[in-house]
């Protein structure tokens, strides 16, 4: 693969670059710009969204016809990668989970009236969504078979009884992508369905507190209690509940490594500006050999963990599943992310450990890396599984056309 950016995609970079400099990270210093969940305020969000609209740095992964810029997935990891240099990098571009995923899930599989009335909303920034699938013990984890929560047939609709948790946004989400069972059968016995927030049948029951900041409408516990949705609202096929799922988690698990980097970068840039300028001894932190080890090593971990990014990505481009470039991708850059921002807050002794820089905010939300959408030991089984089965060939070259 050409590891250079095409022209537009460059240009893109370039622009939220410049962006997030010169918006984002002055703002990240004002305590106003914060709310209780130590997320972005909503009417800070609502000016910087306004901006990054103005200049055309909206939804960068939609299609054109659709309301987005229509980027290609490699353009994405670049793209993605600068706008989370800033802990409110994405949501600010709209390309924040699960918004993000759903957005693009729906873009590739929702009918066309299905997308004006529930991806077009999501688009323009008037609603936010959720992803319904996971659920409490001895519901379905990573495990989508174990899928207690049913879909049962009624007239021209279908009716959800099941218990739900930790869904990423649920208390301020509006639409909802809902993966319930419809039959006993063990790959087309789940469907996938939308509902509104205002749907009667079902209810929040608490937003879960974590340990890290918090995505706006947090990590919600759902119960369905007779939920009805009309046929009209399933996605794709009875049975294909497994299929979307896959569909959309093989990206976002991908946007996932692309926004993780962001951050790992700009826990990096933080260390190097201080050991640069902090003394001690009679010379800087910078000049001292154990400090460079430390910097180097998380700064090669960093570059592996863009190339296993932008590898996949580009497989993606090219109409491959890649499953095992994905799945390493996702283990390689949560390590990453973790080892970086730790290095980060070792290097800045007491400075890092505090509330003066974002390197705590980082290290809180950077734990979750190796548990959200398939932790890091699944992901594992899946490319040793691959490794299994194709032997010498799981390290293979492509062949140009």
């Amino acid at each position: 693969m050409d590891f250079n950016l095409s022209p537009g995609n460059e240009s893109y970079r370039k622009r939220i670059k410049d962006f997030v400099e010169q918006e984002l990270l002055p703002l990240e210093q004002n305590p106003e710009a914060y709310d209780e969940h130590e997320n972005i305020a909503r009417d800070c969000l609502d000016q910087m969204r306004a901006k990054a609209k103005q200049q055309g740095l909206w939804c960068l992964q939609i299609p054109e016809h659709l309301g987005g810029q229509g980027l290609d997935i490699s353009g994405m990891a670049a793209c993605y990668e600068e706008m989370n240099r800033s802990i409110f990098g994405p949501v600010v571009f709209n390309s924040a989970a699960p918004d993000d995923g759903n957005m693009i899930v729906l873009a590739k599989v929702a009918t066309e009236a299905q997308q004006e009335r529930w991806l077009k909303p999501i688009v323009e920034g008037k609603v936010s969504s959720a992803f319904v699938m996971t659920e409490p013990p001895p519901g379905c984890g990573s495990d989508p078979g174990m899928m207690q929560t049913t879909a049962t047939r009624k007239g021209d609709g279908w009716v959800i009884h099941g218990h739900k948790h930790y869904i990423t946004g649920a208390a301020e989400a509006s639409h909802f992508i809902l993966i319930a069972r419809t039959s006993d059968d063990t790959r087309k016995g789940l469907s996938a369905f939308l509902f509104h927030k205002d749907d009667p049948g079902w209810e929040i029951i608490r937003r879960i507190p974590i340990m890290g900041p918090e995505e706006h409408g947090g990590h919600c516990e759902l119960r369905f209690d007779g939920l009805e949705i009309p046929d009209e609202n399933r996605l794709m096929e009875v049975g294909d509940g497994l299929k979307l799922t896959q569909i959309r988690l093989g990206t976002a698990r991908l946007t996932h490594c692309m926004r993780w980097l962001g951050l790992a970068r700009r826990s990096l840039e933080i260390a190097t500006e201080y050991v640069n300028n902090r003394e001690s001894f009679g010379q800087s932190l910078a000049q001292r050999e154990g400090v460079q080890w430390l910097l180097g090593e998380a700064a090669m971990e960093i570059q592996v963990g863009r190339l296993l990014t932008m590898h996949a990505a580009w497989k993606l481009d090219q109409g491959d599943f890649a499953r095992k470039e994905v799945s390493m991708a996702k283990v390689a850059v949560a390590d990453t992310l973790h080892k970086a921002v730790d290095t980060a807050i070792q290097l800045c002794g007491a400075r890092g450990y505090s509330k003066d820089t974002p390197l705590e905010w980082i290290y809180r939300y950077a734990r979750q890396a190796r548990l959200v959408d398939g932790a890091s030991e699944i992901h594992k089984m899946v490319f040793s599984k691959t490794l299994l089965a194709e032997r010498t060939d799981f390290w293979h070259w492509g062949v140009k056309a």
